[in-house]
């Protein structure tokens, strides 16, 4: 009985084992079975919680690899996704794709069409190079200086990775480049803001441009620009200066237009073109120019002259109508611009007058009241003895002579009593009521103040009433001279067009009747004295010369001289002033060898009137003017009787 019952217990134990390897059995071959055809339907081969606990116990019951197998099992059960679980996981994963890459897609987009923002350096290079600046005109509308639309390369080294093959394909298109600066400049690292950012030439071609960006260089780019451009060149330089290559003014007139408040106005973004502007107008005839930069070149030529300078004043408005200065530059390429040969001798050089300061004196004394047109001058032996200084003549009569024949002769000894029959006190008032003493400021930015004594005694008195001792801009003895002429109205010489309602500026200097005379008595050197080679027949023209020996060392040098020339027309009623300096011109055989101003100044003075009346609208005057003088006529004065005709 117990045999069979342990015979029985026995077989169920085998049993129960047998059970057990072939459950242990089924998972193994379940598994190999979801590795070998994973393409089954998943719900087929997936374990359930229940069976995995389950075949786990039974393994760890039966046999620790069996334990193993089911720990390896239970692990990939835990990462297996079951598909009806993963579609929400899958959609999203897909969205968060989609957003990057059309975020990605549309930044790049933005920067294919409007570029990189602009850091910066960008901004502040598009600032400049952007600016704009108004048209200049002449008188009658002429365009002077404009601006032309035009563009700039500029480089950012940190994207430039070749920078030797960049230098080299920039300078094979752009061979005005110099490759080591350039290299330079492209060598330049890399700031923490950003790519950096480096000129690389500004104002471009069209054709340039369009070789440079066939080159196709990464991190080379255009900025829109403009250039300044000057259509008549040197014709007015040295009146309308120049800009630098950020449209920045650096001299004459272009400069005075900045200081109005332009850049201001571009900085703040106020000017979106250029028609926003108003052109500037400037007195400037440009007929006129031209025709006395001619004539000036033909007298700096013929006479061997170092240098030289021609103007022409309105008396009536203070219009300069035309000014040259030679040697000038051009504007349009302006890098002598501010060279010290090429400065505006009429407004920045200062020189000794000469002679054409008597004009000064015989207004002075006239105006004063202690002489008058008939008053006498004994210069008789030629020599004034003041102290140690002996003061000569240079042409003397050797006799009593009248206040007009002291300016027809120019006389230094008549010039010097006059002086000091007004007094010292008296000569330094008037001198500084005609603007002769300070510094004269007109739009032009570059000006010079005069020298004159710092101890004024009664010899300076002296050698000042005929042009020496005093150093003065060619354009302030102008002003003086025009109001002598015009009828005593000192006027502030002006670069732009008058408007009828600036007479205001003006300040009343002299007495009408001293203006008079002073008009008979130009006119009468016109006629017999040293303005005869300015006197062009039908124009009445009156003037006077100034001969100056140039300072050279502290020491007066008596083969250098600086000569100087003034006449005005019709003297009957002045309109316009007509000035012309020469430094250092030669004697030639057809003065005799003598380069005084009259045989080289008023030969220029005279041709720039011949030719410049016509077009300023000046009309001959075929028949001699009636009672030019009616003042004179009454005084009787010197010669009265001969004025009047051409």
């Amino acid at each position: 009985m117990s045999e069979d019952a342990d015979h029985t217990r026995d077989a169920a134990a085998e049993t129960q084992i047998s059970e057990h390897d072939a459950q242990a059995q089924d998972a193994s071959a379940q598994e190999a079975s979801a590795q070998e055809a994973p393409a089954h339907d998943a719900a087929h081969y997936a374990v359930s919680e229940h069976d995995a606990a389950a075949l786990e116990a039974a393994a760890r019951a039966v046999h620790p690899d069996l334990r193993a197998a089911r720990a390896k099992a239970f692990v990939r059960s835990m990462f297996r996704l079951a598909i009806e679980r993963s579609h929400m996981r899958v959609a999203l994963v897909g969205l968060v794709f989609v957003g990057v890459f059309g975020t990605i897609s549309a930044k790049l987009l933005m920067m294919a069409v409007f570029g990189d923002p602009p850091s910066q350096e960008h901004r502040v290079a598009a600032a400049s190079s952007t600016a704009f600046r108004p048209d200049i005109v002449d008188r009658n509308g002429e365009i002077l200086a404009t601006d032309i639309r035009t563009v700039s390369v500029f480089a950012e080294p940190g994207n430039i990775y070749d920078k030797d093959e960049a230098v080299e394909l920039l300078t094979a298109v752009l061979p005005e480049l110099n490759a080591s600066e350039l290299r330079a400049k492209l060598s330049s690292r890399k700031d923490k803001k950003g790519a950096g950012f480096v000129w690389v030439k500004r104002e471009l071609t069209p054709k340039q441009q369009a070789e440079v960006h066939r080159l196709g260089i990464p991190g080379i780019g255009f900025l829109p620009d403009h250039k300044r451009v000057y259509p008549n060149g040197t014709a007015a330089a040295h009146i309308l200066g120049a800009t630098n290559l950020d449209g920045v003014g650096i001299a004459g007139m272009e400069k005075y237009i900045d200081s109005t408040g332009l850049q201001a106005l571009n900085s703040f973004g106020l000017v979106n073109k250029q028609a926003d502007l108003k052109p500037v107008q400037l007195s400037i005839d440009l007929r006129a120019q031209f025709a006395v930069r001619d004539e000036l070149a033909w007298g700096i030529d013929h006479f061997k002259a170092k240098a030289g300078a021609s103007m022409i004043l309105d008396v009536k408005t203070g219009e300069v109508i035309a000014l040259v200065s030679m040697p000038d530059f051009d504007p349009n390429d302006p890098k002598d611009a501010l060279s010290p040969d090429r400065i505006n001798r009429m407004n920045v050089g200062v020189y000794e007058m000469g002679s054409t300061f008597k004009a000064m004196t015989l207004a002075m004394a006239l105006d004063s009241g202690k002489y008058n047109v008939n008053s006498t001058f004994d210069t008789r032996g030629g020599v004034l003895n003041w102290g140690r200084q002996k003061i000569h003549e240079y042409h003397g009569t050797n006799r009593v002579i009248t206040m007009p024949e002291v300016f027809t002769h120019s006389s230094n000894i008549g010039s010097a009593k006059m002086a000091l029959g007004v007094g010292v006190p008296g000569h330094k008032a008037f001198l500084k009521k005609m603007g002769l003493l300070d510094r004269l400021r007109t739009e032009l930015p570059e000006s010079a103040a005069p020298i004159v004594p710092s101890r004024w005694t009664e010899i300076n008195t002296i050698t000042i009433a005929f042009g020496h001792g005093i150093a003065v801009a060619p354009i302030q003895a102008a002003a003086a001279v025009a109001a002598i002429a015009n009828g005593g109205d000192l006027i502030t010489p002006t670069f732009l067009k008058a408007a009828p309602e600036d007479k205001a500026r003006a300040t009343h200097v002299l007495s009408a009747q001293t203006s008079e005379a002073m008009r008979y008595i130009m006119r009468l050197n016109a006629a017999e004295g040293s303005a005869k080679k300015a006197a062009i027949p039908y124009y009445f023209v009156g003037g006077k010369t100034g001969t100056a020996e140039k300072v050279i060392g502290g020491r007066y040098i008596h083969n250098r001289l600086f000569t100087t020339f003034m006449a005005a027309a019709p003297m009957n009623d002045p309109k316009y002033l007509f000035v012309t300096i020469m430094d250092e011109p030669q004697g030639l055989p057809e003065s005799g060898g003598y380069a005084t101003a009259a045989w080289n100044s008023g030969v220029v003075t005279g041709k720039v009137i011949e030719r410049v009346a016509p077009i300023l609208g000046l009309p001959p005057q075929f028949e001699p003017p009636v009672r030019p003088f009616p003042q004179m006529v009454k005084l009787n004065a010197y010669h009265i009787n001969q004025l009047g005709g051409p």
